[in-house]
């Protein structure tokens, strides 16, 4: 990492998908970065961001284990700049019936990465923002986290908690400087679904919406200091206002006619 004046960002589940699009909106907007992911692709997401003129670093980690998330703090460290902004989007899904069909090892692993992980990685990094009096914050949520996940009750369940912690703790930092904004998607055009093993499913054929778009909306409400953005198409919204309205027996009904295999196998 260079010591230019550009502002530093990390975010997390950058190889592709909206964490790609949120880095590269990131280095449009003339931040320098810290990306990281599993996979070795993260390598290639980084030559890629480059070429918008940011100075990348890289760091390929698991942060579903917890010494994972401490090395990625590791190199934040590292870099020996103030973190601006941290963008904490690495999450995974597991569909299917959570009875007799979903793996244990699974379920825990969403509730490592997508939970345990997120608390982690945000109490090492706001504490240095609020020292400093300054910083942001941007959660990948989702609609899913306003509704029971019938065929997907884990990973609702950790948006849901997501969800419920941004709110809660951008209240308690709301005189710090540090602001907290929730980007909550619907469906979107990346890898989770055959991740997830929903491709066969409705909500995993359906049209979906454009990472990039996705994750400008995200970085423009994390600017302008907003609570909460729902991303991505007008359904999007009017799926999240139902969920506020209709009981949680209607909407674990509804979520069943897109999630469900057996269902949609015809």
């Amino acid at each position: 990492m260079n010591t230019t004046e550009k502002k530093l960002a990390v975010i997390t589940g950058a190889s592709s998908g909206i964490g790609l699009e949120l880095a590269k909106e990131f280095a449009r907007q003339g931040y320098d970065l810290l990306i990281a992911a599993e996979n070795p692709g993260v390598a290639d997401a980084a030559r890629e961001i480059r070429e918008l003129g940011a100075d990348v670093r890289e760091v390929q980690v698991d942060l579903s284990n917890p010494r994972g998330v401490d090395e990625l703090y590791e190199a934040i460290q590292a870099t020996g700049r103030p973190l601006a902004a941290v963008a904490l989007n690495a999450g995974v899904g597991d569909g299917g019936d959570f009875a007799p069909e979903t793996e244990l090892e699974k379920d825990l692993e969403v509730i490592d990465l997508n939970v345990r992980s997120t608390v982690q990685l945000t109490k090492y990094v706001v504490r240095d923002m609020v020292a400093r009096g300054e910083g942001r914050i941007l959660f990948t949520s989702s609609i899913a986290a306003t509704m029971p996940g019938t065929f997907n009750a884990v990973y609702n369940a950790s948006k849901a908690f997501v969800q419920s912690f941004a709110q809660a703790i951008r209240n308690e930092l709301k005189d710090s400087g540090v602001t907290v904004t929730s980007l909550m998607p619907g469906p979107t055009e990346t890898d989770f679904f055959r991740r997830a093993d929903m491709e066969d499913t409705k909500v995993g054929r359906e049209e979906k919406d454009d990472p990039a778009e996705v994750a400008r909306e995200g970085f423009e409400a994390m600017m302008a200091g907003k609570d909460h953005v729902i991303a991505g198409s007008f359904k999007n919204k009017v799926q999240a206002t139902m969920s506020h309205v209709l009981p949680d027996t209607v909407t674990a009904q509804m979520h069943r006619g897109t999630a469900s295999r057996e269902e949609n196998a015809h």
